[in-house]
């Protein structure tokens, strides 16, 4: 970047900031939810509310496949 450009753009740079800022904290969103005690976590709600009857077995067992799945992803990577 030129410096005229660089100075054209300057009232920019709180933007692009936190435009930088939000992605950071999107991508570490990101792979603390694919970690796997964040897994284990969901999982364990996800019984506590099957346990609860706020959830039936169908959507029980589904959620739980693709949790499980989404560990074994984890484990992999």
């Amino acid at each position: 970047m030129g410096l005229f450009t660089g100075l054209l753009t300057l009232p920019l740079a709180p933007v692009r900031g936190t435009v930088w800022v939000a992605d950071k904290v999107a991508q570490e969103a990101a792979r603390e939810m694919t970690s796997e005690p964040a897994i284990r976590r969901r999982l364990l709600e996800l019984e506590l509310r099957h346990d609860m009857g706020e959830i039936d077995d169908d959507e029980f067992a589904a959620a739980e496949d693709a949790l499980l799945d989404e560990l074994v992803r984890a484990r992999g990577a």
